[in-house]
């Protein structure tokens, strides 16, 4: 009797609360997600899983001395897996549409307006003492906005390491619900005139202009913003590999098994840092609602500068590209090609669309250098 007392007391269902209850639950609504929806499964089905393993009450994993524990130790804390990743998603890239209309850069400038307003939000709301976030951690949920999952780690890493794990969640799944989130913003800010418009076909551009622009790129960075300069070296370095088509292997392993293998380590870190006692509180709930306010501004800036720009230009842009200046690649882009077929079953915007959907991946590592630089 005495036996079977001290199995039951050394179970888990005998430590289990409701926090970790609770978020076990919310684990598995992760990973339902993934699975019977398909929102972001590469991401959100390792964060769901390693939220289990996590929650499950006496098992360790996470805990130090873990194996969870050394895969946030080395991979997130330090920020190395988020750079990894960029350096994958460059040897991925193809800054060619954006060479081809350099006015999209704008586009992908502008849609970081949303990042910024919501780092003002958080300071109000600390102001009012609602809440009580310092201005490192009110700039690691304004990247939120940008609908860059890696950029959010890295700088949370940095700035406000606690926050990780609501930030990483919000961010990828504001990726995921793009589908839902921006087309009723474009919609409400554009007519159905502007949404037909048809832009011109872009100019082919030369395999020597895609090898100097990641070099320049990185140059200009590296002297005006260097905090910049993890997330954007990567990221171009990436990209050099792709475009310079002498390091095929070294290319494809960054853009398959190497992204693989660390997109496998970031989920099941991130998702080890949702435990009940840092997730469920009421700050966590204010990240997830300024995380969507920060995306759905980032989304009408990038139009409405679109339309602005219609407006003192003689070449017109459809503003629905405008939208895809978040950093959500490439599904913003399909996004806005879906939107603009519904009016012009002729105009085909996705090539134009990836030309500010690239420009955000900059302009969010830009972002990130700049809160970095500050707030460090």
């Amino acid at each position: 009797m005495d036996l079977m007392h001290e199995l039951w007391l050394g179970s888990g269902l005998a430590m289990l609360t409701l926090p970790t209850f609770i978020m076990l639950l919310i684990s598995c609504l992760l990973i339902y997600l993934a699975v019977a929806k398909s929102f972001e499964p590469l991401i959100l089905l390792p964060i769901g899983f390693g939220g289990l393993l996590a929650n499950i009450p006496g098992s360790q994993i996470a805990a130090e001395g873990g194996l969870l524990y050394f895969v946030q130790e080395i991979g997130i804390d330090t920020g190395v897996f988020p750079l990894i990743i960029f350096m994958g998603v460059g040897a991925m890239t193809d800054f060619g549409p954006m060479l081809a209309n350099p006015r999209t850069l704008f586009l992908g400038a502008a849609a970081q307006v949303g990042i910024f307003l919501t780092v003002i939000g958080a300071i109000l709301l600390n102001e009012t003492g609602i809440l009580s976030f310092t201005l490192q951690d009110a700039a690691a949920i304004g990247i939120i906005g940008g609908a860059d999952g890696p950029t959010a780690i890295y700088v949370a890493s940095v700035l406000a390491p606690e926050l990780i794990g609501a930030v990483a969640v919000a961010a990828y799944s504001y990726m995921a619900l793009v589908p839902l989130i921006q087309p009723p913003i474009m919609k409400i800010l554009t007519t159905e005139k502007e949404r037909s418009i048809v832009m011109l076909q872009l100019r082919d551009v030369s395999q020597t202009e895609k090898i100097i622009f990641p070099l320049l790129l990185l140059g200009l960075v590296a002297l005006l913003l260097p905090s910049a300069t993890p997330l954007l070296g990567m990221f171009c370095f990436g990209n050099l590999m792709k475009e310079s088509g002498v390091v095929k292997r070294l290319s494809d392993t960054a853009q398959n098994s190497l992204i693989n293998i660390v997109t496998i380590g970031l989920g099941l870190g991130v998702g080890a840092k949702l435990e009940a006692s840092e997730f469920l509180t009421f700050s966590t709930i204010a990240i997830l609602f300024l995380g969507m306010f920060a995306f759905a501004i980032g989304t009408a800036a990038g139009v409405l500068i679109a339309k602005f720009m219609n407006a003192i230009s003689k070449t017109p842009l459809n503003p629905l590209i405008g939208a895809a200046g978040v950093s959500a690649v490439p599904m913003a882009a399909r996004v806005v090609n879906k939107v603009g077929l519904e009016s012009n079953k002729n105009n085909h915007l996705l090539m134009h669309a990836m030309g500010p959907n690239i420009a955000g991946v900059i302009g969010s590592a830009v972002a990130a250098g700049v809160m970095i630089h500050f707030l460090l």
